[in-house]
């Protein structure tokens, strides 16, 4: 994973696609605390947390346009994510029986997102101190784009786990994390918003409505106000 424009580009046509309830909302509840730097992860251990900045970092970079995924605070979105109901598949079906299904099926594993996680990074760590000696998080950026290659072309061995299918559900968080309100740990200080122009949930246009064809210049707004994170971190959740 280069510092490529085109992914940049790829989460401008993400955000023009989806509703804004779709980015206001995360894809579960909050599952307790926003996790910001310097406060303890509430599903991850250090070393998955280590992993999934880096992993992060590398999928939505820090470039000219804005700040990277991990700045962006979408390892603490995915962390709360994890920790709640989204991770504990509460609203999925999760019955067998679980045969191998093609990529048009969707999901089909037994295991929840969480659970996803914690074996996956088990499986991927052990991959990378056998062939580089080292955890994920000590590669350097040409090696770690290499191994995330290797995930996305399902060629990481990771047991009965598909590593296309972590690849995936890596990627689709990390878009979640980066376009979410700010309420969810993610998108910190609107990076995504302001990335694709969205302005967030404002319960009033009536003043711009007649504005035709002139850019909206109000500030962005989370569910919770201008300033989320200062918010959450006043209400000691942060």
């Amino acid at each position: 994973m280069n510092h490529d424009p085109a992914r940049r580009d790829f989460l401008r046509l993400v955000g023009v696609a989806l509703p804004a309830s779709m980015l206001v909302c995360a894809c579960g509840g909050r599952g307790g605390s926003a996790a910001g730097r310097g406060v303890g992860a509430a599903y991850f251990t250090a070393d998955e947390i280590d992993f999934v900045r880096a992993a992060t970092a590398r999928l939505i970079p820090a470039d000219a346009l804005g700040p990277g995924a991990d700045q962006a605070g979408v390892p603490e979105f995915i962390d709360l994510q994890l920790a709640g109901p989204y991770g504990r598949a509460e609203r999925w079906y999760m019955q067998g029986p679980w045969p191998v299904g093609t990529d048009s099926q969707g999901y089909q594993l037994r295991y929840t997102p969480a659970q996803v996680y914690r074996q996956a990074i088990a499986g991927i760590e052990a991959h990378c101190r056998r062939q580089y000696r080292q955890p994920f998080a000590k590669l350097g950026a040409g090696q770690q784009d290499a191994v995330l290659h290797a995930l996305e072309h399902g060629k990481v061995d990771l047991g009965d786990l598909p590593s296309k299918t972590f690849f995936n559900l890596l990627w689709q968080n990390t878009q979640e994390g980066y376009l979410a309100d700010p309420l969810y740990g993610g998108n910190r200080d609107f990076a995504g918003w302001k990335l694709i122009g969205f302005p967030g949930p404002r319960y009033n246009y009536v003043r711009e409505i007649g504005q035709y064809g002139e850019p909206y210049r109000q500030p962005c707004v989370s569910l919770i106000g201008r300033a989320p994170q200062a918010a959450l971190a006043h209400a000691g959740v942060a």
